[in-house]
């Protein structure tokens, strides 16, 4: 059922029937490491690309999620996912593996949300029993295309964010259990340009975007702040959460700094150097699919609103000066 403008509420919420998180070993050395799934030894996982390794990583992780929701491997109806390779080729590898019906995203860093809003629907509205909502990232491949070749040792500079090397899956499905957290709500959001050009300043092109759909989420569904345990953003990092509670403050709206998490300023110990945070498709995902959903089944939280937040620029966009636009969406997360 559409509610408001932007919002989708399922009258039959599907529930997280499991969930997986594989991560490289500067993630597996964070303040986080104890709720992943699995912590690589090696971020190139015996590949001859960093392409191809983050593929394999994300195929890990779905084979993770179905063995942790007790279906057979190839038993999944849909497999939702996405990264920041050009023409999604992580993803398409990792899905022509797998063996699985395909939908490709792109939602920059905000694809993960994406899917789940998207699979959601799907289930809910009864065309599918279960889906596969993923999403992957790695450093090297983001350096290559994104900015310039690991070799050249290139300075970065204090704004930049650290892609992080990771992914993360949920299985979907329709499900009448008590007590499962469960994807009760959806918002898509709309792209939002406040004219910044640079590419190592994620956070400030992205936190409108977020501010725009946590707004839109928030009027259409008649709910505040205070009735989310956590309002959890996807990879602003320290600065743009900085900026986000900055909007929310001159909104006269404010959101109090306790309740606002973002993953990417959650993923690493400042002392581990990635500079602003943390970034990258597999970062909401990975952070979702282990802290978050793990403590809700801890009985921690009970709602929470999850919000991805993407850069939809290209290295192209980037050379003829383009300035980024930036999309989020949102997904509600309760225990019911």
């Amino acid at each position: 059922m559409r509610v408001g403008k932007q919002t989708f509420v399922y009258e039959k919420p599907p529930e997280v029937a499991s969930h997986a998180s594989v991560v490289g070993p500067k993630e597996g050395g964070g303040p986080l490491a104890d709720y992943f799934d699995v912590i690589l030894d090696d971020d190139l996982l015996g590949m001859k690309s960093w392409e191809l390794a983050e593929s394999e990583m994300l195929r890990r992780c779905a084979l993770l999620a179905m063995k942790e929701g007790g279906i057979p491997e190839g038993s999944a109806q849909a497999f939702f996912t996405g990264d920041l390779n050009d023409q999604i080729i992580a993803s398409g590898f990792a899905g022509r593996a797998l063996e699985l019906p395909f939908v490709g995203l792109y939602g920059a860093c905000s694809t993960f949300v994406e899917g789940l809003v998207l699979a959601a629907g799907l289930i809910a509205g009864g065309f599918l029993e279960n889906a596969l909502c993923a999403a992957s990232s790695h450093f090297c491949t983001a350096e290559r295309q994104f900015r310039l070749p690991l070799e050249m040792g290139t300075q970065r500079t204090p704004s930049a964010q650290w892609t992080a090397t990771a992914a993360g899956c949920a299985l979907l499905r329709r499900s009448d259990a008590k007590g499962r957290i469960r994807v009760t709500a959806g918002t898509l959001g709309k792209i939002v340009d406040y004219e910044i050009k640079d590419a190592n300043h994620m956070g400030a092109a992205m936190a409108p975007a977020v501010e725009s759909t946590i707004r839109a989420h928030l009027s259409d569904t008649g709910r505040t702040a205070g009735d989310f345990d956590l309002i959890v953003t996807g990879d602003l990092g320290w600065i743009g959460r900085e900026i986000l509670l900055e909007l929310f403050s001159r909104s006269g709206k404010p959101i109090p700094p306790e309740k606002l998490v973002d993953c990417g300023a959650s993923l690493y110990y400042k002392e581990q150097d990635p500079h602003a945070g943390g970034s990258g498709c597999g970062c909401v995902a990975s952070v979702s699919c282990g802290w978050i959903m793990k403590r809700m089944e801890e009985g921690e939280f009970r709602r929470v609103l999850l919000t991805g937040s993407g850069a939809m620029m290209s290295p192209t966009s980037s050379l003829q000066a383009e300035s980024i636009p930036s999309i989020a969406y949102a997904a509600s997360l309760e225990v019911i």
